[in-house]
């Protein structure tokens, strides 16, 4: 009578496949169905891994094995840190009633690391103190699986043994802890003779050497490249999107054209690394790249990642080539760099050498706008200056931010906080707050966001509508989530009104109304009667080259008038010509 909860992870679909197959053979001999989840899309992993629903619970877990970066790296780094945080119980799965692993793997091409991953589930999962039922069992998928018979002997004998020992009256055995480091893989599998199937134990240490974040050939690969990604070296990615097609073409840039004075046919967008320790509800993408807390990966050089990025910016801007519309000169002018913004996909600020790959955009006089999304403290209080500093402000509170960004790490309200500290006192810098509304998660408490303002100080408030990029696994928002523009006006006049009340020094002072994106900034870039929120771009790298001290003020620009919130054009450039799909 055992609550049954089955964990999978799955890339490929073939674990998923076994996961349902283990369902539904479970389902026909026990009385309660089994609940299935996907370990990818856990919303709240330590509430089945630190503190587990029930003591009448049952965990199954189904997971592949990859010598590449996976989401099973993750999971495994996480049971792993639940195991060393003093914070936390030592055996919080001494609460479940007991769990059992299924491996899954190719033993031709894997080798000594068939189903290695599986094997580790299973020793820190005992270690945190979960009661095994049934030894690890092994799965070689190229094995038994025919058109006629889809499901693996393995995966049936395997479930005919959990249905046993779940009749058994005698309850499994805890695992002490240190018998846990020490004992032999090979005592935890199965015996194959008992199962009859194709099925084998691995019985070599596998060495934790670091992996690349983004192998070749991998998974992760494919579906990044599909989406228009390419991959430099093991962890970085650069992508040209839409607004520069629509600048090339004369058919208008985007918000920060309006609000700082990019054109974005100059504009490269890349990230130094395509891992995130968030797994925002509104990420553009769905999951598919990859998470940690920590870095764990092997490391590129930071000037091979800029050639690289550059590389593939200039290939990608070649293939605009005949493209209808395409201005010539534009064109041109787009295989000279002006601007990078590092906010891609994943978490820039992680990468280790940061500094050293911003100095090097410096030094070609490539102007840097940064993204990190305050979780990363020490990293950010370590980051030297950019051209410009954004913060993702994602949420009010500590409940929404949760709901609206999933963090990994544990303590990401204190990270959260301390990020809004050192903004505050990174007085040298320009730095934003950038707000994507998201209706039903982020969209309503202005006093909440007014009190994160007047803590940080930022110089420059962007709100933003989110943008729909379908609905998936790990992407719920539908269209009914998506604010207009209307919306998004009203939300900044009742902030500016509530900073207003509070006699902080902010105005509304540009928009790009095509983008559903709206800048606030403090009055002081207020200077005659014009705001000042663009950017004299050859100023900053003359300081910067001089080695002067300088501030914000230092190299702002006029905001044209077409740019200025509640102007006839609303941000759109008249020398562009705006495209209205029919």
């Amino acid at each position: 009578n055992s609550n049954i909860v089955i964990f999978y992870s799955s890339i490929s679909g073939t674990t998923e496949r076994l996961a349902q197959s283990a369902k539904s053979i479970l389902d026909q001999s026990l009385p309660t169905p089994a609940t299935l989840l996907n370990i990818d899309y856990l919303e709240d992993q330590d509430s089945y891994f630190v503190s587990p629903p029930s003591s009448d619970t049952v965990y199954l877990l189904l997971l592949p094995s990859y010598i590449t970066e996976s989401s099973i790296d993750f999971f495994l780094e996480s049971l792993k840190e639940t195991y060393n945080d003093f914070r936390i119980h030592s055996r919080p799965l001494n609460r479940i009633s007991g769990y059992a692993v299924f491996g899954i793997g190719d033993a031709e091409f894997y080798a000594d690391k068939f189903c290695y991953q599986a094997f580790a589930a299973d020793k820190i999962i005992g270690k945190l103190g979960g009661k095994r039922m049934y030894p690890v069992t092994t799965y070689d998928v190229k094995s038994d699986v025919t058109s006629q018979n889809p499901i693996p002997a393995a995966l049936t004998s395997w479930c005919s043994c959990i249905v046993s020992a779940l009749k058994d009256p005698t309850p499994p055995e805890e695992i002490d802890a240190k018998d846990s480091d020490d004992e032999d893989d090979s005592n935890a599998v199965a015996d194959l003779e008992d199962l009859g199937s194709v099925m084998r134990s691995s019985n070599a240490r596998i060495q934790d050497l670091p992996k690349e974040m983004v192998a070749s050939g991998s998974p992760t690969y494919t579906a990044l490249t599909k989406q228009g990604y390419t991959i430099v070296g093991s962890h970085s990615g650069v992508k040209i999107c839409r607004w520069t097609k629509s600048a090339l073409r004369g058919r208008g840039s985007c918000y920060k054209f309006a609000f700082y004075g990019i054109k974005s046919h100059l504009c490269m967008e890349t990230t130094p690394s395509l891992s995130c320790s968030s797994k925002c509800v509104f990420c553009w993408r769905h999951g598919t790249n990859p998470v940690g807390t920590t870095w764990r990966w092997q490391i590129d050089q930071p000037q091979d990642i800029l050639k690289g990025a550059m590389e593939g910016h200039y290939k990608k801007i070649k293939q605009m080539r005949g493209v209808p519309g395409v201005n010539a000169d534009r064109f041109q002018e787009a295989f000279t760099i002006k601007h990078c913004a590092l906010s891609l996909v994943g978490e820039p600020i992680f990468y280790p050498h940061i500094n050293e790959f911003v100095a090097l955009l410096h030094a070609r006089r490539i102007s840097s706008f940064l993204v990190c999304n305050a979780q990363h403290p020490d990293e950010l209080e370590r980051m030297n200056r950019v051209t410009q500093l954004y913060v993702s402000i994602d949420a009010p509170d500590q409940t929404s931010l949760q709901k609206v960004d999933r963090p990994l790490h544990r303590d990401f309200w204190p990270r959260f906080q301390r990020c809004l500290d050192i903004i505050r006192n990174k007085t040298s810098q320009r730095t934003v707050f950038r707000l994507t509304l998201v209706k039903g998660f982020n969209a309503t408490d202005t006093k909440g966001y007014a009190d994160l303002i007047e803590k940080a100080r930022p110089c420059f408030i962007e709100v933003k509508g989110v943008t729909y990029c379908g609905t998936s696994k790990s992407n719920p928002l539908t269209m009914a989530n998506v604010p207009f523009y209307e919306e998004v006006r009203d939300f900044v006049l009742e902030l500016n009104n509530e900073l207003e009340r509070r006699k902080l020094p902010y105005g509304i002072a540009a928009e790009h109304a095509h983008s559903c994106c709206i800048l606030m900034a403090q009055n002081r870039f207020y200077i005659n009667e014009v705001w000042h929120t663009h950017i004299d771009y050859q100023k900053f790298f003359d300081l910067l080259e001089s080695g002067a001290e300088f501030g914000p003020m230092d190299y702002v620009s006029a905001t044209p008038d077409w740019a200025h919130f509640g102007s006839d054009q609303a941000g759109f450039n008249p020398e562009d010509v705006r495209f209205e799909r029919k």
